[in-house]
Order: C-alpha cells, then structure tokens, then sequence
C-alpha cells in the first residue's frame, strides 16, 4: 500500500476517544433527563434540567466532531 493512502494515526485515535467521550455522554444525559422529569418537586430541579439538556446537546455535537475527526484521518491527503 502506498504511504500517502494510510489513515493519519494520530487523528485517527483522537476521533476514537471524541467518540467515547459522546458515548458517556450519551448516556449520562439522558439518564440524568430522566432523573430529573421524575423529581420535578424536588428544588434542584431547574438546574438539573438545563444541565441535562446541556450534557445531551455535548452528546450530539461530539458525536459530530468525533465522526468529522475520524473521516478527516482517513481521506484527508498529507501534503
């Protein structure tokens, strides 16, 4: 195989770990969502809930830069 066709490593392995991070994230917020709807008479709740939906919008925008990294080790030729 040619050297200028190899996915660059490095990149490669920091999109993997962006994508383990959007993993616990995608658990954690909706966990913690869910926590949150049935405690609604508890008095952390509004916190709770702008936190939560601030942990699940982190899911999504990593899950997006975690697949963007990973692509961009892959086809992205070395100048």
């Amino acid at each position: 195989m040619d050297e200028n066709n190899r996915a660059d490593k490095q990149l490669l392995m920091k999109g993997i770990k962006r994508m383990g991070i959007c993993l616990l994230l995608m658990f954690l917020g909706p966990s913690l969502l869910h926590f949150t709807f049935y405690n609604d008479d508890k008095p952390l709740y509004i916190p709770l809930l702008i936190i939560s939906i601030i942990i699940c919008i982190a899911a999504i925008a990593m899950l997006f830069i975690g697949l963007n990294t990973i692509l961009n080790s892959i086809f992205k030729k070395k100048k």
